[in-house]
């Protein structure tokens, strides 16, 4: 995706810390610090406030969403849980098989699970390939790209382009938050790459915490069905397990 779309996530970004740190932030603040138009502000503010991360109050906006942490803070969230879905998911890969790993706190652990295992790993990913680009065992390509400072994970048309000439057996991916309508994400131009990479996949995983459930984000990525096999913890009420096989997926629960 082109600059424009790019500036909206990064400015969207923005004026969610913003308004976490300062708890409250007026319009015309906003307008001031980003330098963009009010209409421009007012729209960003009415799609913070669907996706439930702000309230749009009278003159600006107060904070009522998830904090924005990051990556290595997010890493120590439900730790024990990713730890178990990643090893009931690395012990599904057999020795020969090429991987796509998308970035995110639950496929790191997942890439740490595959160490020692005979493999082809594809990631978009920087702390997936900082940790396995070491192993003997393992032949790895890195997806270039726009690095997305938050994250560490290569995004936009550099990388949609890479992703285009490959052919990999499964993509392994986590999500920003998961509801009835499906899968979301924090960012427009993740979204748009791991579109990508459901292309270039023969089956698609999306390894979650049972947290992730009943939350939303910024960008919708696909409906439920899309994805093959879901690896959840056994924290997963029994309605979402019930929704999740409704749709046609396989569910796996990590105990």
């Amino acid at each position: 995706m082109t600059g424009p779309a790019m500036l909206l996530d990064q400015r969207r970004d923005e004026i969610l810390q913003l308004i976490e740190k300062q708890g409250f932030v007026s319009l015309q603040e906003l307008v001031e610090r980003l330098g963009a138009s009010e209409s421009t502000v007012r729209r960003d503010l009415e799609r913070l406030d669907e996706i439930g991360q702000i309230r749009r109050t009278r003159g600006g906006a107060a904070y009522i969403g998830e904090h924005l942490t990051p990556f290595e803070e997010r890493g120590t969230t439900a730790q024990s849980e990713k730890q178990r879905i990643a090893k009931a998911v690395a012990e599904q890969i057999e020795p020969g098989d090429t991987v796509l790993l998308d970035g995110g706190t639950t496929t790191l652990e997942v890439a740490r699970s595959l160490i020692g295992k005979s493999l082809q790993v594809v990631t978009n990913s920087l702390p997936i390939a900082n940790l396995l680009v070491n192993q003997p065992t393992i032949e790895l390509i890195l997806i270039g790209g726009y690095l997305y400072p938050r994250t560490g994970v290569a995004l936009g048309s550099i990388a949609a382009a890479a992703l285009q000439g490959l052919h990999v057996r499964r993509v392994i991916m986590s999500a920003g938050g998961i509801t009835e309508r499906g899968l979301f994400n924090s960012n427009t131009l993740l979204v748009d790459c791991e579109r990508q990479m459901f292309d270039a996949a023969e089956d698609v995983w999306v390894v979650a915490d049972h947290t992730k459930f009943g939350r939303t984000a910024l960008a919708h990525l696909c409906p439920l069905s899309t994805v093959h096999r879901y690896f959840v913890d056994n924290g997963l009420d029994e309605k979402w397990r019930e929704t999740i096989r409704n749709a046609g997926s396989e569910l796996t629960i990590v105990e």
